[in-house]
């Protein structure tokens, strides 16, 4: 059984599109990044999720950059660095976004020094994000070919992957993948991300309970988690820790607004507004070793 006194606090702390607004300050830069990630350290969260921005502050998929977000937040603190798996997604003259290849989105699985954890959406999903920079509904592709490749990739890696539940119907499809790449579906470091809010995922908490009593359905030992964007980060946050969840995650690249409704100024805020949280539940942020011990990370990325 595992130990529901600790609660994994996970902080996206920029997404691709995300910009300052309304007094919150967007992280862009490798030590902008990097002074981020350590303050929410600081704050009680044990993984940064990241994306890299050009000069310009405009989403880039450019390893270069990945590896320098790394070697600064590295250089800092001890937080676990997970890298987006939709990477690169710019826009074209005309407004329009212009999605990134397969082999540019696995470039990831071998930047240097390496990242510690991953992550994949389980399926083609109709995604939107207006809180997140992303006002319109675009179809983002997600391959078969491409999800095994980066699942392989991770556990070869001697690491993990956060599947993000696009659909609960994606669920199904992931045992099929685990065996086909030579994995076992039942292995203890599944981790399943289920939210709202991502287009095709409503932050309905009746759709979200079904895709979480799926999801440990079907993959009984999974670590699972809960997001959601916008306003509704903290109720599903809450929610997701009144039922149990081993994760939570929280950030800039989903939203900018505290539980009440103003705005943060930085990540640390969303992270210690969650850490609260989870107290009146009688839960603390579990330690970076003891998340390290729950992906069954072999040892620290080099």
């Amino acid at each position: 059984m595992r130990d529901k006194s600790r609660v994994i606090v996970t902080v996206a702390v920029n997404g691709g599109m995300q910009q300052d607004r309304d007094g919150a300050v967007i992280p862009k830069q490798p030590e902008e990044i990097a002074e981020a990630a350590y303050a929410c350290w600081k704050a009680g969260a044990a993984v940064v999720h990241v994306h890299a921005r050009d000069p310009q502050g405009r989403n880039t998929g450019d390893p270069a950059v990945y590896s320098a977000i790394v070697k600064a937040i590295r250089e800092r603190c001890p937080i676990l660095i997970q890298t987006t798996n939709g990477i690169g997604v710019r826009r074209d003259p005309n407004g329009g976004f212009v999605w990134p290849k397969d082999d540019e989105r696995l470039n990831l699985f071998r930047i240097q020094p390496r990242q510690d954890l991953f992550g994949i959406a389980l399926g083609t999903c109709d995604f939107t994000n207006p809180e997140g920079g992303y006002p319109g509904t675009t179809p983002y592709v997600n391959s078969p070919e491409l999800v095994m490749g980066a699942m392989k990739a991770a556990y070869d890696a001697g690491s993990t992957i956060e599947y993000e539940v696009t659909e609960a119907s994606t669920l199904h499809r992931l045992g099929g993948m685990l065996t086909k790449i030579g994995d076992d579906p039942g292995r203890e470091n599944v981790w399943l991300l289920h939210g709202g809010g991502f287009g095709a995922t409503p932050p309905v908490a009746r759709n979200i309970i079904f895709s979480i009593d799926e999801g440990l359905r079907l993959f009984p030992k999974a670590i699972w988690g809960v997001t959601a964007t916008g306003r509704d980060m903290f109720w599903v946050g809450t929610m997701g820790l009144s039922m149990g969840c081993d994760l939570v995650r929280v950030g800039f690249e989903d939203g900018i607004h505290l539980a009440n409704g103003t705005v943060a100024r930085s990540n640390d805020d969303l992270v210690r507004e969650i850490v609260g949280i989870a107290g009146i539940f009688g839960r603390r942020p579990a330690t970076v070793e003891e998340t390290r011990e729950a992906f069954q990370l072999k040892a620290p990325a080099a």
